[in-house]
C-alpha cells in the first residue's frame, strides 16, 4: 500500500482478503449502521464503496421491501458485491463511480438512506464538505447519512490510543477467527494501521470526528451524533428535515 496515490486492484485484493481481520467490531458496525436506518417501505437505499457487500446484504435482509444501490470504483469490490448478495439479487443494482466526482449524486429517486463504511477518509476535507451537502441535497426528506470510517484522533495522545486499540483488536480477531497471528502479522506488513504512520499514506485523508460532525451541520443535517467510537473508528449520522 505504501506510496500508491490512488486506491488500486492490489488494495481490493487485501482488503477482500483481510477485511474480516481488519475491521475492528466488523459484525456490530453492520448491526448499528442498519440500526440508524428507519423503517421505509420500497425505498432506495444507496451504499458508497460496498467492499464485499457485506453490509449492503445486511440491509437487503433488514429492509425487505427496499432496493439497494452499491456503488464503487472497483470491478472486483463491485463482483463479490454481487456475489455476496446474490440471493437478493433482484433487488440489487450495482455501478462504477468516482467517489470524489460529483456527477452520480442524483439518483432516479431521493435515497431514503445513504451509507459508507470506510470509503470517506480518501476524501480530503474540503471534498467532504462538498460530498456532504451534495447528499444531503440528494436525500429524500427523513433519510439519513450514515457514515462508518477512520477518524483522526486530534493529539497524539489520541493517535496512540487508536493505534494500540487497532492493533488489539486485529490480533484478538486473527486469534479467534484461526487460532494464530497470521493475519496480524499481514496487518504489521502491509502497514494498515493509519494511526502508527498517520502522515504516511497518501490515499488516507481522515478528518476528526468533530470537524465532520460539524460540517454534517453545516451541510443542513439535523440528529446529528456519534453513535461508536473504537480504535479510531466511528459512526455518525445526521437526517435531513
Amino acid at each position: 500500500m505504501q506510496g500508491e496515490q490512488h486506491w488500486s486492484d492490489n488494495n481490493s485484493r487485501s482488503f477482500l482478503d483481510y477485511g474480516r481481520y481488519f475491521v475492528p467490531e466488523r459484525e456490530r458496525q453492520i448491526d448499528m449502521i442498519a440500526d440508524l436506518i428507519p423503517a421505509a417501505p420500497g425505498g432506495l437505499l444507496v451504499e458508497l464503496c460496498p467492499g464485499e457487500g457485506l453490509l449492503s446484504r445486511a440491509l437487503l435482509e433488514r429492509f425487505a421491501d427496499c432496493r439497494v444501490l452499491a456503488l464503487d470504483g472497483s470491478e472486483p469490490m463491485l463482483e463479490q458485491t454481487r456475489a455476496t448478495c446474490r440471493d437478493h439479487a433482484g433487488r440489487l443494482a450495482t455501478g462504477t463511480f468516482e467517489l470524489a466526482d460529483r456527477d452520480w449524486r442524483r439518483f432516479s429517486e431521493p435515497p431514503h438512506a445513504i451509507v459508507s463504511s470506510l470509503a470517506i477518509h480518501h476524501l480530503d476535507g474540503l471534498q467532504k464538505q462538498t460530498l456532504f451537502a451534495d447528499l444531503a441535497a440528494a436525500l429524500r426528506s427523513g433519510g439519513v447519512l450514515v457514515v462508518a470510517d477512520i477518524v483522526r484522533p486530534p493529539s497524539a495522545a489520541g493517535l496512540a490510543i487508536a493505534a494500540r486499540q487497532w492493533d488489539e483488536a486485529v490480533r484478538s480477531r486473527a486469534l479467534a477467527i484461526d487460532g494464530d497471528l497470521a493475519a496480524f502479522a499481514e496487518f504489521n506488513r502491509l502497514g494498515w494501521n493509519y494511526f502508527r504512520n498517520p502522515d504516511g499514506e497518501p490515499i488516507d485523508k481522515p478528518s476528526s470526528l468533530a470537524e465532520q460532525l460539524a460540517w454534517l451541520s453545516e451541510a443542513g443535517f439535523t440528529a446529528v451524533d456519534c453513535a461508536w467510537l473504537f480504535a479510531g473508528h466511528a459512526i455518525f449520522s445526521g437526517r435531513k428535515p
